[in-house]
C-alpha cells in the first residue's frame, strides 16, 4: 500500500509518496497547472487520498483539483501531528505525513462539502460587515462627543434610528439644538436632559467626518442586505427543515440558525458524538493535568465563527423566561461567574442541536427532570434514601438536639419533617 503525505506552503507543494519503507519527495509550485500535474503524478502511483495540514486557504485549491480528479483529500489538525523541533524540514513533514497516513494514524477534521463553503461565505461575511457597521457608529459617536455632542448619555444605543437622524443632520450642516431635538423619537425626546446632550461646539470638521462615517455605514448597510439574502436563499434551499429545527430552541433566531449550520453542517455522523462536537467548537474544559495536579480547565481552542455565535444565542434562551436553559443559568451564575455560566449553556444549545439533527426532532421543553422515566424516579429515590441515611448517623455526633430542631422548624420557609426510622433495606416505594 502506498500512501501520500503534502506539506502545503504559500508558494511551494512537498509531495511525499510512501510505500511502507522509502519514501520518494518531490516539489511542487502553487500554481494551478502546477498542482494538476502534481494530481497526475500521485494518480499515477496508485494513490487515491492525500493527507495534508489544515493551513487556511493555501490547502483550499489542492482539495478542490484532488476532488475533480475523483481523488479524496484528508486534513488534520497541524497540532496533533507536530513533529518534535529541531528535527524537521518540509521534506521530512511530507513523508512523516504520508507514514501517519500509511498507519492509519491521521486524524482527519471536519471538512464541509461545496454547499457549506458557499453558504461559510457569505455567513462570515455576513459577521464581519456587522462587526465593520459598529465599529463606524461608534466612530460616529467618538466624532460627536469631539464637538460637545452627547448623545450617547441620553440614548440607549448608538443603533438606534434617532441616532443615525441627528447624526445624518449635522452631517447636513444643522447645529442649533431646538432643531436636531425634532429628529429624536419617541419618549425619548421627552428627557430632561436631552436638549443639553444636543448642545455642542460643532465645527466644519465634524460636519466632513460624519458624512465619510455616514457613507461608510450605508455601504455596510447594503453588504449586510446583500449577504442575507444570498445566505437566506441557499440555505432554504438545502437546509429548510434543519432551519426550522433548530428555530425551535429559545434564543435561535432564523440568522444565527443559518450561521451554525454552515460551521456544523446537517450531518452529525461527521462528528461521531456531542463530547467530540463541543471539543470541535472549543466549549469543553480541557484536560491538562500532571502528577495528580490539574493546571487549568479552560475551555479548548476551537471555531472561532460558531464559539461566538453560540454565546450569543445563549444569552437570548437565558432571557427567555421559563426556558431549561435559563435555569441552568441560574443555577451556574449562583456559584460561578456570569461568563462561565454562560458558556456552559453554550456547550448545553450545542449538545441540544446535536440530538436535534441526529433525532431530526423538534426542541422538547417537556423533556427535563420533571418529566421522568420510572427508572430515572427510583435512581433518585434511592439516591436520597441514602442521603437521609447518612444524615441520621452524622446528627447525633454533631450535637443536635430536640430543642435545636424545634428552633429550626420555627423557620419561616423551612419544613421539618418528623424523623422517621429508616433501614439501608427498606423499599423506596414503601
Amino acid at each position: 500500500m502506498r500512501t501520500c503525505g503534502l506539506d502545503v506552503h504559500k508558494d511551494t507543494i512537498f509531495c511525499a509518496i510512501y510505500d511502507g519503507k522509502d519514501a520518494i519527495v518531490r516539489k511542487f509550485d502553487t500554481f494551478t497547472p502546477a498542482i494538476r500535474e502534481m494530481c497526475g503524478y500521485i494518480s499515477s502511483q496508485g494513490v487515491d487520498t492525500a493527507g495534508m495540514e489544515s493551513t487556511g486557504m493555501y490547502i483550499d485549491p489542492i482539495r478542490t483539483v484532488l476532488r475533480e480528479n475523483g481523488m479524496k483529500a484528508v486534513v488534520a489538525n497541524p497540532y496533533l501531528i507536530r513533529q518534535m523541533p529541531g528535527r524537521k524540514s518540509d521534506s521530512k513533514d511530507a513523508v512523516w505525513i504520508a507514514k501517519l497516513q500509511h498507519k492509519r494514524m491521521l486524524p482527519s477534521s471536519f471538512v464541509p462539502n461545496t454547499v457549506l463553503q458557499e453558504l461559510r461565505t457569505y455567513t462570515r461575511a455576513y459577521a464581519k460587515f456587522v462587526q465593520r457597521r459598529s465599529q463606524a457608529l461608534t466612530a460616529m459617536d467618538r466624532i460627536l462627543v469631539s464637538g460637545g455632542i452627547r448623545l450617547r448619555s441620553v440614548l440607549s444605543s448608538t443603533s438606534t434610528k434617532s441616532f443615525l437622524e441627528v447624526c445624518r443632520a449635522i452631517a447636513g450642516g444643522e447645529t442649533s439644538p431646538d432643531a436636531l431635538v425634532k429628529h429624536i423619537y419617541g419618549r425619548a425626546r421627552g428627557k430632561p436632559r436631552m436638549v443639553e446632550a444636543l448642545t455642542g461646539c460643532l465645527e466644519q470638521r465634524h460636519a466632513w467626518q460624519l458624512r465619510q462615517a455616514l457613507e461608510e455605514h450605508d455601504l455596510y448597510e447594503r453588504r449586510i442586505a446583500e449577504s442575507m439574502h444570498e445566505m437566506e436563499g441557499l440555505a432554504e434551499a438545502h437546509y429548510h427543515e434543519e432551519l426550522r429545527l433548530l428555530q425551535t430552541i429559545p434564543g435561535v433566531s432564523l440568522t444565527s440558525a443559518i450561521c451554525i449550520l454552515a460551521e456544523i453542517g446537517a450531518d452529525m455522523s461527521a462528528f461521531g458524538s456531542s463530547g467530540r462536537l463541543t471539543g470541535w467548537a472549543g466549549l469543553r474544559p480541557r484536560n491538562d493535568e500532571s502528577a495528580g495536579k490539574l493546571k487549568s480547565t479552560a475551555v479548548t481552542k476551537g471555531n472561532m465563527h460558531l464559539k461566538p455565535m453560540l454565546v450569543q444565542c445563549a444569552w437570548g434562551a437565558v432571557r427567555t423566561k421559563g426556558s431549561k436553559f435559563q435555569q441552568q443559568f441560574g443555577r451556574l451564575a449562583a456559584r460561578k461567574s456570569p461568563k462561565k455560566a454562560i458558556v456552559a449553556v453554550a456547550r448545553k444549545l450545542l449538545v441540544t442541536m446535536y440530538a436535534m439533527l441526529l433525532k431530526h426532532e423538534e426542541f422538547r421543553p417537556d423533556r427535563t427532570d420533571n418529566n421522568m422515566d420510572e427508572k430515572a424516579v427510583m435512581r433518585r429515590l434511592n439516591y436520597h434514601m441514602a442521603q437521609c441515611l447518612k444524615l441520621q448517623r452524622i446528627a447525633p455526633k454533631q450535637g443536635c438536639t430536640e430543642e435545636q430542631d424545634q428552633t429550626t422548624a420555627k423557620r419561616p420557609g423551612i419544613f421539618v419533617a418528623a424523623p422517621v426510622p429508616l433501614e439501608r433495606g427498606d423499599s423506596v416505594c414503601k
